[in-house]
């Protein structure tokens, strides 16, 4: 072709208007004399335009005519510009595969197989297929013969012929014929070994649920018997290589390629097991050894090569076991945990790409519907399919799913099924990625029919379609139990409350006839509220599942509701504000102490929904707002009911994001620092504490004198509370001091002081709607005989004459807390030389120390207690850590300011940084404190009483495995790893506390 300088040709204007993204080379391959006779037809320029990749098709096609004999080559194209089915096919097939192209390429005359147009051609079946590989006689003809017959599903799937569903079918006939085609191959190099035995393939995974992808593994298992005469263990050698043989000849490359790998890894035992078993064997390892998981997979079940009898006694055999598999314990909570898993072992830079394993992929679906398949197909036989699209639709004529939810997630699952065909139809690679590259998403955008913007379609599409898989993968365990309840939908199929009851059970529900009375008061009615709450409960009633204790969380959702469903705000929060709804299903499913706070004074749910809300409040702002309530109150008692509303409330915020935190949500992973969120703790409840305590300390002076009290008074924090390390079940350790006022007698300032002291405490344990705060002043001089409250001078005489080494111990911890300021530092001052001693402890002290600490360890644990799991003190628990800690306090606190602190954590940090500890001590040791801070931590949000050891109650454990990251079933790795890391503490304390070391 010529055209004028520097003007385009008439060709590339059409070229480009038909979809070529580089007409110049297009041009060239068309000034070819081989194409010299369909160079200007236009219906073959519409026929490459309408393909998914133009300049492939036309690369391809001249590649084709290229390698036909020079006598064959006019034929091709002659029939390809006269017979449209032909044509649409072949050039559709081009278009879409590079890896077909290659093919033809290698075998020009296999286009023929395109030319028929016939009823069997249509929707072939295993017959067509087996007839189309009945030439094949070793492997590297069954491979041609396998892509020629790959070749006529591809051409027949992108002109739309077929529908996905119809491809994967065939895909999966074309696998069942390859494989018997394989193990005829087989049999005939070794017809000894087919003699002696009976040996069945039975197809797994897609290929057995007949919809199977263009390249995939084909899971099979083997099961073989011997023939009449034959010894068993003989009968199984030769079935053996016959099997492995089968499996070389899909799967090795030769110079025509590969088919498939064979992939008989679902067989019992895995890699480790026999590769061949009798059918006897099959059902002992069965019956006895095999996995949740390993009943799911064998739900695709389906005899397709060799021995027909024997894979029929196989299938009848097994199919009871699979819709029994419901019936075992924690079964739904160990499918749910298998998709987590394949979740979280995604590569990070793949999820946002991987159409198969991702949130909102192919595997979304086919999980729910397996789990609704294994649920109700117990009693349900309709259920029994392998197919998910045809099992979705069972589900749907049955009930057991909302028919608009099976709808719109059949057309979901369709659209993610072509994508992945298309992606890898191109390259005919194993791949469920979506390409990044602009030139890929092209041709898969046009090979979905989408050509205006054919990437940016793609992607909306693809993501919307992902987005409805999401949704509806946590709605459909769900929805149709509010069906099953509201009964508002005339003329759909709804789940029976009988079913409605097993799936409840399924679900982990204690009390699933509770659970279903819940269910209907909460969404009953023709009311907006009762909508609203049709559109939450399908999703919560997945989040109090994933929970230990999903009566819990259920009767507690109700509860809030009821409290709170009249308030505008409630449901529009818990709708509107995606994290409110999560947050309050695990706040509420978790254990009793957060939903007992929250019951006490349900609007705190708002804090669910604001994105600060669970944030903690430093000790300045909640003290500001206390003493701001407090001089507001009328009296005394009113004043301090305030003070502990606050304290309640702010409780509730900690506990709720320490719930948040330890568990993750959708939006944010768990947190990974154990140890950050046991100090976040700490740090929230002794600020709560410290500000409740000026609160009541406000309340009682001003009730009584006023504005001033007649002496100055402080209140010092000890133990875990001077630590900033109070767990939720903690008293608040304290000491009070006072300093008369200028011209006021000790007499009358003492006697003020006690007065203030006892009043505080009456108070703040007043029976109220809030929780107490219990105040214990056992640490003072002379303990429990000893003046509540002294002056400084009185402390400085007790401390200088009668002080024991244990006091100076306890005034490690010794921090202000409420009160005069001044006065606080002064008393840290007085103490400060008692607790870091000048040259440090002298040997008698330490001797005394460790005295001291061993007693404590033999008198003072409950009779019964395990020690090995007491988390105060137990082998390695918190007193083991923090008298190691103090000891180095107290020896080295003088010369080191970093451990001139109350906190553990933090000296012990300052101790391994002053070399006084190695760095992988101080790592067991920080180790074991953090844990058996949460343990405890733990046993209160759960029970809501505190307690030192682990529940023995199973539903409270595993609820205390969740909280600290352990998943349902593994209570037992909680107790083994809480022993070990214990066990280590120990032997670091064995060391530096009670040996030479220090």
């Amino acid at each position: 072709m010529t055209t004028v300088p520097g003007r385009r040709s008439s060709t590339f204007t059409r070229l480009l208007r038909h979809g070529f993204t580089d007409p110049s080379a297009a041009e060239r391959l068309l000034d070819l004399p081989e194409l010299s006779s369909v160079r200007a037809d236009p219906v073959l320029f519409e026929a490459l335009g309408a393909t998914a990749d133009p300049d492939l098709a036309l690369h391809s096609l001249v590649r084709l005519v290229e390698a036909e004999e020079a006598g064959a080559r006019q034929i091709l194209l002659d029939t390809l510009v006269t017979a449209k089915p032909l044509r649409d096919r072949l050039l559709g097939a081009l278009g879409a595969s590079e890896a077909l192209g290659d093919h033809l390429a290698r075998h020009p005359r296999d286009w023929q197989a395109l030319v028929t147009y016939e009823a069997t051609d249509l929707h072939p079946g295993i017959p067509e297929f087996e007839q189309m590989l009945s030439d094949a006689v070793d492997p590297d003809s069954l491979r041609v013969a396998y892509r020629r017959s790959l070749l006529s599903i591809a051409a027949r799937d992108v002109c739309g012929t077929t529908d996905v569903a119809q491809v994967a079918a065939e895909l999966a006939d074309l696998a069942t014929a390859t494989l018997r085609a394989a193990l005829a191959i087989a049999s005939a190099a070794a017809p000894s070994d087919a003699a002696q035995c009976r040996l069945a393939v039975i197809a797994m995974g897609k290929c057995g649920g007949h919809e199977l992808n263009y390249v995939s593994d084909v899971d099979v298992i083997f099961v073989a018997e011997p023939v009449d005469g034959v010894e068993e263990s003989g009968a199984m050698q030769a079935a053996t290589r016959l099997a492995a043989h089968l499996m070389r000849i899909c799967s090795d490359t030769t110079v025509e390629g590969t088919i498939w790998p064979v992939d008989a890894n679902l067989r019992p035992e895995g890699r480790n097991g026999p590769l061949v078993r009798t059918l006897s064997s099959h059902l002992a390892y069965y019956q006895r050894w095999a996995k949740t998981w390993e009943f799911q997979a064998l739900l695709k079940a389906r005899p397709v090569a060799g021995d027909p009898g024997l894979g029929a006694e196989y299938a009848e055999a097994v199919s009871p076991m699979v819709w029994q598999a419901a019936d075992r314990e924690n079964f739904v909570g160990d499918v749910q945990k298998m998709r987590r898993r394949v979740v979280d072992n995604i590569p990070v830079d793949r999820v946002e790409r991987e159409l198969k394993l991702g949130p909102g992929g192919l595997r979304d679906v086919e999980f729910a519907v397996q789990l609704l398949q294994l649920v109700h197909g117990r009693s349900d036989g309709t259920l029994r399919s392998g197919s998910t699209l045809e099992a979705l639709r069972a589900l749907a004529d049955g009930g057991y799913v909302g028919r608009t939810d099976a709808a719109q997630l059949d057309e979901a699952y369709r659209f993610l099924r072509t994508m992945e065909h298309r992606i890898q139809l191109y390259r005919l690679r194993r791949t469920h990625l979506v390409p990044e590259e602009e030139a890929d998403l092209r041709r898969l955008g046009r090979s979905l029919g989408l050509r205006t913007d054919p990437v940016a379609e793609l992607d909306r599409a693809w993501r919307r379609h992902a987005a409805v898989v999401r949704r509806l993968h946590e709605k459909l365990f769900y929805r149709p139990l509010l069906d099953a309840v509201a009964q508002l939908a005339p003329g759909e199929s709804r789940l029976s409350a009988k079913a409605a009851v097993v799936r409840l059970e399924a679900l982990g529900y204690a009390d699933p006839a509770a659970a279903l009375r819940h269910l209907e008061a909460l969404s009953s009615g023709v009311s907006r509220k009762a909508a609203i709450q049709r559109t939450l409960l399908p999703v919560l009633l997945g989040w109090f599942a994933d929970s230990a204790d999903p009566d819990a969380g259920l009767l507690g959702f109700r509860q809030v509701s009821d409290a709170l469903g009249k308030t505008p705000w409630y449901l529009r929060l818990l709708r509107d504000e995606g994290a409110a709804a999560e947050n309050l299903a695990r706040v509420l499913s978790a254990g009793r102490l957060a939903p007992d706070l929250l019951m006490r004074a349900p609007e705190a749910v708002a804090i669910l929904g604001d994105p600060e809300g669970l944030r903690p409040r430093g000790r300045d702002h909640l003290e500001q707002e206390v003493l701001a309530a407090v001089g507001r109150a009328q009296g005394a008692e009113a004043a301090v009911a305030v003070a502990r509303g606050v304290r309640r409330r702010e409780l509730f915020r900690t506990t709720a994001a320490d719930l948040i935190g330890s568990y993750g949500t959708e939006d944010n992973p768990a947190e990974t620092d154990p140890g950050a969120l046991a100090d976040r703790v700490g740090s929230a409840v002794t600020d709560l504490n410290a500000a409740t305590l000026s609160g009541a300390l406000r309340a009682a002076v001003r009730e009584r004198w006023g504005d001033t009290l007649p002496t100055r008074f402080a209140v010092i924090g000890m133990g875990r509370f001077g630590g900033h390390e109070l767990g939720y079940g903690s008293d608040a350790d304290v000491l009070f001091v006072h300093e008369p006022r200028e011209g006021v007698g000790d007499e009358e300032a003492a006697k003020a002081a006690n007065a203030v002291v006892t009043e505080m405490r009456r108070l703040l344990e007043l029976p109220t709607a809030d929780p107490p705060l219990l105040i214990d002043a056992d640490l003072r001089p002379e303990g429990r005989t000893g003046p509540l409250v002294r002056t400084l001078k009185s402390y400085e005489a007790y401390y200088r004459r009668w002080s024991l080494v244990w006091e100076s111990q306890a005034l490690l911890r010794a921090e202000p807390m409420a009160g005069d300021e001044e006065l606080g530092r002064a008393f840290i001052e007085l103490v400060d030389p008692l607790r870091y001693p000048v040259e440090g402890l002298g040997d008698d002290a330490v001797r005394e120390i460790r005295r001291l600490k061993a007693r404590m360890e033999s008198e003072r644990m409950p009779r019964g207690a395990d020690p090995t799991l007491h988390t105060k003190l137990g082998r390695g628990g918190l007193s083991d850590v923090e008298w190691t800690v103090q000891l180095m306090q107290m020896q080295h606190g003088w010369v080191e300011p970093g451990l001139r602190t109350p906190r553990t954590r933090t000296a012990l940090a300052a101790a391994c940084a002053a070399g006084l500890i190695p760095a992988e001590e101080a790592q067991t040791l920080d180790e074991a404190w953090v844990l058996a801070s949460r343990v405890r931590n733990a046993v209160m949000l759960v029970r809501g009483r505190p307690g030192d050891t682990f529940p023995s109650n199973p539903r409270e454990l595993t609820a205390v495995g969740r909280y600290l990251g352990y998943e349902p079933g593994h209570v037992g790795d909680m107790l083994d790893d809480y022993r070990r890391i214990t066990r280590r503490a120990r032997a670091v304390v064995e060391e530096r506390f009670y040996g030479a070391a220090g």
